[in-house]
């Protein structure tokens, strides 16, 4: 995760001195152009500010999500990525520019807190309720619609983390949903 946000940080820089070369690769909303910036939207920030805002609840969520091991925490972010950019791609109003991690974010809170509710095991289920306890606030205040803050990010992170930790849950021995 440390590696990750590094590299947020780092693109930024790269983004500054090039004279912000890289903000075109943001979502635009229905413009099937724009079905390819899905993924570096997610790696691009409008500024370093809004890069310090989405690196603390990165790592932490982040780092939570990998402890169920680097190959989940790989197909969790990836679902987000994608299932939350192609909903930011057909939500947002049109002529924006949607770019950040922030629904990666909100995404990993949803599927934190979801998966221990699908899951049904004890320790999912109290690292549900804490990651909820400490993040939910901020993130029910996320999806209030705010001006130059995509709260369709938001929404779309969040509902894909659920969806994730619904499709990805764990299986019993006999199959079923654990």
């Amino acid at each position: 995760m440390l590696g990750w946000v590094a590299l947020l940080w780092a693109l930024e820089g790269v983004d500054l001195v090039t004279g912000h070369a890289l903000d075109p690769y943001g979502i635009v909303p229905r413009d099937p152009s724009q079905l390819s910036h899905i993924v570096p939207a997610a790696f691009l920030h409008l500024g370093f500010g809004h890069v310090a805002s989405n690196s603390v609840p990165l790592l932490v969520l982040g780092f939570l999500t990998a402890l169920g091991g680097i190959r989940r925490f790989l197909l969790v972010s990836a679902f987000i990525v994608l299932a939350g950019g192609f909903g930011i791609w057909l939500s947002a109003p049109p002529n924006t520019l949607t770019l950040g991690a922030s629904g990666l974010v909100f995404g990993l809170f949803g599927y934190l807190v979801v998966r221990g509710l699908v899951n049904r095991r004890p320790l999912d289920v109290l690292v549900g309720l804490l990651v909820g306890a400490v993040w939910g606030g901020t993130m029910l205040t996320g999806l209030v619609p705010q001006p130059v803050i995509s709260w369709q990010g938001h929404l779309c992170g969040l509902l894909a983390g659920i969806v994730a930790a619904v499709l990805l849950r764990r299986r019993t021995a006999a199959g079923t949903p654990a």
